[in-house]
């Protein structure tokens, strides 16, 4: 068995179970490998049932008094009892286990680990670990992996696969140069994978850690700089005019342009008209009007006869541009086609775009992923955008740039990265920064609240919905997993149904098909439906005015960029907004890292503060959603690192540029092996 043999060939791993590996897109015994834990429970000493709170993992102490008791809920066993301190009593629940009545001896003292909920205020814990006082002990301050699991995958048949794998992990070459590794006191790659699974130690945890996210910048950093993607002076070859058509139209716009707004689209103006190709990234905060100078510049290409192209990451949000496009052009009589190109659409229509796309050379040309594909072919393409929604999309760029003979190049991403980070990142790009936001948004009202607090949210949902308008529920997860506390999507759904029965209610996640994802952000748009249950898909969502509540539970389960990303869903309007973050932690942490949302919608500010408060992450808790994410680094919490990894990758290339030396050849070979798969990684 080598590192590319397939999941299959681990024994224990028949049809069913290779299948359910493939979902979470493992394949071989190197992805094996590399499918990390996403937290660690840390096994401390249990606690009595006076000393328990809400919302927290924890392992309970207690003795069994009577004998469970099993009923049937339809054909679902319930197994169920309590064990009781002297202020407090905690409900043990499990389903599907009737066998636990003849385990569970009265008398018999157990420790129980789980997650603790309230309901009708009872304290429960459903589906806890049972251990005997001995078996605790033994697993006591130990740090044991849990991973991304999929459904009919346990985390100990996981925990299992990962042992046989890591008997072939003396395969794994270590590609990194020594001395990189004896500078930063790194240890060896297979060193850090082992750790990664299994830690000895919080301190070799962490020490592995932080080799395998310096790892992940260097690798993209270098890979950025082989494929030299840093900046090529390329001669601009376009001729635009001055013809007074962007001005023109910022004269009729119903609101007025914002200071950033104005210098951003001077900037594009002028370096469209200079000696050399425009390579620029626009950063904008969420509803800072990025679309509207994105526009503008495509105008500007009409006008002087020339394609333009933007590239959306989702199939709603682009037939959305092209609509308003559309709009646009009809309301200031401009005289230009707009195109639009998706997957989803009939061979019929895409014949047609095509046709189109090559009969007017000054189109503004929206769409998908189906603009890079090799049937699109372009006509006089003189400007690129993409839309990136904070993904790095370096190939999809490159790709789409390809279509024309070297065009403009433009580049929006709504996360605030702070500046020196955005540098490494885009390192290929000229930045401006939309800071404002339009005079007539009113400012998000914000509130971080508790569990006790559910009922009123939805009391207030329930209202804004009868006044007319449409709201948001952000949940984490898309079924209920092993292990994990946090709500889940389509549980939730049914709940809130339930509690609103008159409202109308829809639910959204990533595991759907994308036809089935556009009809239901349709349908929302359309207000065909008032309340839409979601993941974190909607981040990448359409603009729904209509929209004037985001309730995101679980809130600390996701990282501060990824949650000021989500309450950018709602507020894009004259219309007062609210977000209400639900905290389901005690962590004081936690507490602290919500309130900077509480205080600030301010996405520059929010991304400082991360930077700060994160540091070098929490090493025992849940992975942070969101955010440019690598296989374990986080531009955040890991910023220092990734600034490593920036000037020893240019040190490195200043002495050696072609990796030539013999000290660099396990890397060269490395590069030329994995680099396509580390950019198909990152959704490149």
């Amino acid at each position: 068995m080598n590192l590319d043999s397939q999941i299959r060939e681990l024994k224990g791993v028949g049809e069913k179970t290779e299948t359910l590996f493939q979902n979470l897109g493992v394949y071989t015994v190197r992805d094996i490998l590399l499918h990390f834990p996403r937290e660690y429970h840390k096994f401390e000493q249990p606690k009595s049932v006076d000393e328990i709170s809400e919302g927290t993992v924890i392992a309970v102490l207690g003795r069994i008094k009577k004998t469970p008791l099993v009923r049937r809920n339809g054909r679902i066993a319930v197994t169920s009892t309590q064990i009781e301190g002297r202020e407090k009593i905690l409900s043990l629940i499990w389903f599907r286990m009737p066998y636990l009545k003849n385990t569970l001896k009265p008398g018999m003292q157990y420790v129980f680990y789980g997650i603790v909920k309230k309901r009708k205020n009872q304290l429960i814990m459903e589906q806890p670990k049972i251990y005997t006082i001995t078996q605790y002990q033994e697993l006591s301050d130990s740090l044991q992996p849990v991973y991304v699991l999929t459904k009919g995958l346990t985390n100990n048949l996981v925990r299992k696969m990962e042992k046989q794998a890591l008997e072939s992990i003396c395969l794994l070459d270590d590609f990194l140069p020594e001395k990189l590794r004896k500078i930063h006191d790194f240890c060896e790659y297979g060193q850090a994978v082992r750790q990664m699974h299994f830690p000895d130690s919080a301190y070799a945890l962490k020490n592995a850690r932080n080799r395998l996210a310096y790892q992940d910048f260097f690798e993209f950093i270098l890979m950025m700089q082989m494929s030299k993607e840093q900046r090529v002076t390329a001669k601009n070859q376009f001729t635009f005019e001055e013809n007074g058509i962007v001005e023109q139209i910022i004269s009729k716009l119903p609101y007025p342009l914002t200071g950033a707004q104005k210098r951003t689209i001077d900037c594009i103006h002028n370096e469209m008209r200079g000696d050399y190709v425009m390579q620029r990234l626009i950063q904008g905060d969420v509803g800072s009007g990025k679309t509207i100078v994105a526009f503008l510049a495509m105008i500007d290409a009409a006008s002087n006869g020339y394609q333009s192209a933007i590239m959306a990451p989702t199939e709603v949000l682009a037939r959305q541009h092209y609509e308003n496009f559309t709009q646009m052009c009809l309301d200031y009589d401009l005289d230009f086609p707009v195109i639009l190109l998706t997957g989803s659409m009939t061979a019929k229509q895409k014949r047609d775009a095509y046709e189109r796309m090559l009969l007017y050379p000054n189109a503004l040309i929206v769409g998908t992923h189906a603009l890079i594909q090799e049937r699109a072919v372009y006509e006089n393409l003189a400007l690129v955008i993409t839309d990136e929604q904070h993904r790095f999309g370096v190939r999809q760029r490159e790709t789409l740039g390809k279509k024309g003979e070297k065009p403009h190049i433009l580049v929006m991403s709504a996360t605030p990265i702070p500046r020196t980070l955005a540098i490494i990142l885009y390192g290929d790009l000229d930045i401006s920064v939309i800071d404002e936001v339009p005079a007539k948004r009113l400012p998000i009202k914000n509130c971080v609240v508790g569990t006790e607090f559910r009922p009123k949210a939805y009391e207030f949902i329930e209202k804004q919905v009868k006044d007319g308008h449409q709201a948001y529920v952000i949940c984490p997860l898309v079924e209920e997993s092993e292990n994990t506390e946090a709500e889940n999507v389509t549980d939730y759904t049914k709940l809130l149904k339930a509690e609103l029965p008159d409202v109308r209610i829809a639910c959204l996640h990533g595991k759907m098909k994308p036809a089935e994802k556009n009809r239901i952000m349709e349908e929302f748009l359309n207000h065909d439906t008032d309340v839409l249950v979601s993941t974190t898909v909607i981040e990448v969502g359409v603009n729904v005015p209509n929209a004037t509540v985001m309730l995101i539970e679980d809130a600390q389960r996701f990282g501060l960029a990824q949650l000021h990303q989500l309450r950018g869903r709602v507020g894009r309007s004259d219309l007062q907004s609210y977000c209400i973050m639900m905290n389901t932690s005690e962590s004081k942490e936690s507490k602290k890292r919500l309130d900077i949302l509480n205080r600030s919608n301010d996405g520059f500010y929010i991304a400082r503060e991360d930077l700060k408060l994160r540091g070098q992450g929490d090493f025992f808790g849940v992975r942070q959603s969101g955010e440019m994410e690598f296989a374990v680094g986080d531009i955040f919490a890991d910023a220092g690192l990734l600034q490593e990894a920036a000037e020893d990758v240019n040190a490195l290339l200043d002495k050696d540029p072609e990796l030539s030396k013999e000290e660099h050849r396990a890397l060269k070979q490395h590069m030329e092996t994995y680099g396509e798969q580390l950019f198909e990684q990152l959704n490149l």
